[in-house]
């Protein structure tokens, strides 16, 4: 029956196209049909309103972690872990942000450290992609609400899709942790001495932190990955999980198909061709900037330097490994990272940020003012109007949120004004790099950044879904009249 009724061009000829008469007769004896009310449960008004699903997930892992990690089972330490040190890195991991407070190998247990990984590992699918997952399987479908949100954050058109795109995610995701897991084994193999059990966990460890962007690894430091057998997987496999599954989904069924370049969507177009600017943007900064750097590459020879560039230019985004050479680095590098941060990764990816293509359309905004002309375009396409209003409405609430969390910080710490943004802005692009901001003996920093980590998981989805969702027409056209700007 729901073919019958279906408007569309390929189901033209079994309408008779009379699909309109008949859909209009059938929607007038629906509404003419008494209903039967019943009572709505609480799960059901959850599924109705997937934003609210989302949050109410999202918060109910925040307090199941923080209270695992709080068992003494989970520390090393005598006792238990304080509750702003447990809670932010509940919420450091789910958020995939990594920001570590505590020695990962010193003061979490290996139950401690299993507890994280699941978390970073739940936090990575995506709340609204695994929220999506639960409600298939408690329902076996999903409401018309439901498919909407996740079609949209998960890059597809077509409702009849989600179901295998939500397999194809959990499946991809699967597989390119394990495929980092096999790369890493061989250099982690000879760093920790052929001892099998340590390498295996360090193995899936650093796979499952690299494809999620998460800076958290097993051993606190991230220092493994100054060799290059560990190094180029993790960088690898951070690089893939910035670019989103739209992106990755796009391409292997271009590949599958054979397509050329060309025939890839626009998103992945725009996310590849922004990704790679800055990523090289950011190489050719960080070499200039800090090739004579001591502190930073203290007898290092070029090959060493070059690892240290790309691994700057690109774990920045939002992966957040090796915290050693962060803190000195210069100032305007410092500022450069931020900026980096601030605009992240690809869309409904493990990265955070504004995401490149949130900046992708800024950028096209300001060329298309400047040139003088009344429409924005790229690769002979046009971009709706309601996309650029999303682009600039997200990058203003979220610059808002890092610039007040950053003086707060500042009112907080009384670190100065370049520390406490780079600090926002790791928490916020879910970076996961630190310059020691925040700190145990001043649980105030951890509930600003944990806040500011909660909004950057939520807030960009949540302020996007909200512009674009359908509203009602305003009842009254006002005249138009000009103002001057600039």
């Amino acid at each position: 029956m729901n073919d019958d009724f279906d408007e569309n061009i390929g189901n033209a000829r079994e309408s008779h196209g009379l699909s309109w008469w008949v859909s209009d007769r059938y929607q007038r004896r629906a509404d003419n049909t008494p209903r039967r009310h019943r009572h709505q449960t609480l799960s059901d008004r959850l599924l109705a309103h997937p934003g609210r699903l989302t949050i109410a997930y999202f918060a109910d892992l925040i307090v199941i972690v923080t209270l695992v990690l709080l068992l003494p089972i989970s520390s090393r330490q005598e006792g238990s872990t304080d509750m702003p040190t447990a809670f932010f890195t509940a919420v450091s991991a789910l958020s995939t942000c990594g920001i570590p407070v505590v020695n990962m190998a010193e003061h979490w247990t290996i139950f401690g450290q299993a507890v994280i990984l699941v978390s970073i590992q739940l936090g990575g699918l995506g709340v609204m992609t695994f929220s999506s997952i639960i409600a298939l399987f408690i329902s076996r479908r999903l409401n018309v609400t439901q498919r909407l949100l996740t079609a949209s954050e998960l890059g597809t058109t077509k409702l009849s899709e989600i179901k295998a795109v939500l397999q194809v995610v959990a499946i991809s995701t699967f597989c390119i942790e394990a495929f980092t897991m096999l790369a890493l084994f061989p250099g982690l193999f000879n760093l920790n001495n052929h001892h099998v059990g340590r390498t295996l966990w360090e193995a899936l460890f650093y796979a499952v932190s690299s494809y999620n962007n998460t800076g958290f690894t097993p051993d606190a430091t991230g220092l493994h990955v100054q060799s290059w057998a560990v190094g180029l997987p993790v960088l690898v496999a951070a690089f893939i999980g910035t670019l989103g599954y739209p992106v990755i989904l796009n391409l292997t069924r271009c590949a599958r198909r054979r397509d050329r370049p060309r025939k890839w969507s626009l998103n992945t177009k725009l996310t590849l061709v922004t990704t790679f600017a800055l990523v090289g943007l950011n190489l050719v900064w960080f070499l200039i900037a800090e090739w004579n750097n001591a502190s930073v590459f203290a007898q290092a020879n070029p090959s060493d330097k070059l690892r240290g560039a790309l691994s700057a230019a690109v774990m920045p985004r939002s992966s957040g490994f090796d915290l050693s050479w962060v803190g000195e680095v210069s100032d305007p590098t410092k500022v450069v990272m931020s900026a980096m941060m601030f605009i992240g990764g690809g869309s409904s990816s493990t990265a955070g940020g504004i995401r490149v293509t949130t900046f992708a359309v800024l950028m096209l905004i300001c060329r298309a003012a400047f040139t003088g002309r009344s429409s924005v375009t790229v690769f002979r396409r046009r971009l709706p109007e309601r996309t650029l209003i999303t682009a600039v409405s997200v990058t203003i609430a979220c610059f808002a949120l890092v610039f007040c969390s950053a003086i707060a910080l500042m009112i907080v710490t009384g670190r100065n004004l370049t520390d406490t943004l780079f600090e926002a802005c790791s928490a916020f692009s879910l970076g996961g790099y630190t310059l020691g901001v925040a700190s145990p003996d001043n649980p105030v920093t951890l509930f600003i950044l944990a806040a500011a980590m909660i909004v950057g998981r939520l807030g960009p989805m949540t302020i996007a879904y909200a512009i674009n969702r359908p509203h009602p027409s305003e009842p009254i056209n006002y005249p138009p009249e000009n103002i001057v700007v600039g």
